[in-house]
């Protein structure tokens, strides 16, 4: 919008407030679902796989910014408790793929239901409708920053 090579001091200080709230907002909103017998790192793993038909365990490490050792203990733990399995590449039988296991995608969906009851309750409670749709006004903001 603007050709001013420096940004402006209310988009500084709307930076940092974004930037701010939305890690606060997403710390409370993990907690909320925590399942004690899964630690942050495993259920941000069940959470990337939902979406997937298998990915091998370096493309897991790589997407959640870990080491690779770290990630094959992480999955060893999962498939250890069901939530994931382990199988061949149909393109190359060297590879194996990890994908959720029905239990592990029950978990997901689980937790999933947990954190929109959570952030609906809050909003409920603690916002009026004016503010509510305020909200969603300022995300259609945000939303459209996220295009190129």
């Amino acid at each position: 919008m603007s050709e001013n090579p420096q940004p402006s001091p209310s988009a500084v200080q709307a930076s940092h407030e974004i930037r701010a709230v939305i890690s606060r907002i997403r710390r409370r909103i993990l907690n909320a679902s925590a399942v004690e017998d899964l630690t942050l790192g495993q259920s941000s793993v069940l959470a990337r796989l939902a979406g997937e038909e298998g990915v091998t365990a370096t493309e897991l490490a790589a997407a959640e910014g870990v080491r690779h050792q770290s990630m094959t203990a992480t999955v060893a733990a999962l498939v250890a408790r069901g939530l994931l399995v382990r199988r061949p590449d149909p393109a190359d039988g060297r590879r194996l793929l990890i994908a959720l296991t029905p239990e592990g995608r029950r978990r997901v969906e689980e937790g999933r239901q947990v954190r929109t009851e959570w952030l609906a309750e809050r909003l409920q409670d603690r916002c009026t409708e004016e503010e509510r749709q305020a909200v969603i006004a300022a995300l259609a903001v945000l939303e459209r920053l996220t295009h190129d």
